[in-house]
């Protein structure tokens, strides 16, 4: 017997032969005859270069090599058996590894609640999370290293080769320090607002949404003063706390409860000239994207929940 080792046969013989200590009555549990399940022990002892029986013409027991074996050799065979049913859940998505990354803005609230309620549907689905900006989400999608993403973007942003399914639609919202006298104004105007500066992040991570609020400037003739970029929207909130300038944050950051900081979203704002409402501001959206020619049942799994949690 080759490799006798890696032989199954053997493995299941040995379980027989320990669990009856007996070669006769393992024998007839196997449906074999007796010589050669004594000569598969040999061999198998021969291969592995240890003793796994004591035997006397009255009795068989284990050695401890032996002893030490069995458990290992139950699972072995236990999982070996398990095996077409596994790759069967596989194939259906059932079973199988999402690498997910996500913006921060996500975490806040929704997350959560979508990590929880799919891991409680799909036990046997390995979720692994990790936090990245879009510019780091589409390098590593296209470089394979992780699945899919959350991304946050401008309303109908689509990467370019990614399919992309929308999640979420934002509103951007004004974060202004406490004390700053705009704060404790009754309404806003954007030409009081937009002429403070500003913090926010750099183009190169959510391109399309630096693009809309510099937009939102430019359309009521003003050039932005940027006066600090930061990568996190937690960061850019310390940041407005610390009195650097104002910052157009998704609504959801204001889950972000930072002592000294305000929101004020579109309602608190005053209509200008002759309109009878406020001046639109900017909105976001988050979407989940991944690889057009992706062929992985346990995203595709993923996808379908979460275009169900959405709806």
């Amino acid at each position: 017997m080759k490799n006798a080792w890696i032989d199954l046969r053997a493995w299941r013989q040995f379980v027989a032969v320990a669990e009856e200590l007996h070669f006769g009555r393992a024998a007839r549990r196997l449906h074999m005859t007796q010589p050669p399940v004594t000569q598969a022990i040999a061999q198998l002892e021969k291969s592995i270069g240890v003793r796994l029986f004591e035997r006397t013409q009255r009795r068989v027991s284990l050695t401890p090599a032996g002893e030490a074996l069995l458990p290992e050799a139950r699972e072995l065979l236990a999982r070996a058996q398990s095996l077409p049913e596994r790759a069967r859940a596989a194939a259906a998505g059932e079973e199988g590894r999402i690498r997910l990354a996500f913006v921060s803005t996500i975490g806040f609230e929704h997350l959560p609640t979508w990590v929880r309620d799919f891991r409680s549907r799909n036990p046997h689905v390995a979720l692994e999370l990790v936090e990245a900006t879009g510019d780091v989400q589409l390098e590593a999608i296209l470089r394979g290293e992780i699945d899919a993403g959350l991304m946050l973007h401008s309303p109908g942003f689509a990467p370019l080769g990614l399919e992309r399914l929308k999640v979420l639609d934002e509103s951007l919202v004004l974060a202004l320090p406490a004390a700053h006298p705009l704060a404790r104004s009754p309404k806003l105007t954007l030409a009081d607002v937009l002429r403070e500066p500003l913090v926010i992040f750099p183009r190169r991570i959510v391109p399309s949404l630096h693009d809309a609020v510099f937009a939102l400037y430019r359309g009521a003739g003003i050039e932005p003063q940027v006066a600090q970029e930061a990568i996190q929207m937690q960061t850019i909130v310390n940041l407005v706390w610390g009195g650097f300038g104002v910052a157009w944050v998704p609504e959801s950051v204001t889950q972000f409860q930072r002592a000294g900081v305000v929101y004020r979203g579109a309602s608190e704002f005053a209509p200008t000239g002759r309109r009878r409402r406020p001046d639109p501001l900017p909105t976001s959206e988050t979407s989940l994207v991944w690889r057009a020619a992706e062929d992985k049942p346990a995203l595709a799994r993923f996808v379908s929940y979460m275009a169900e949690a959405v709806v």
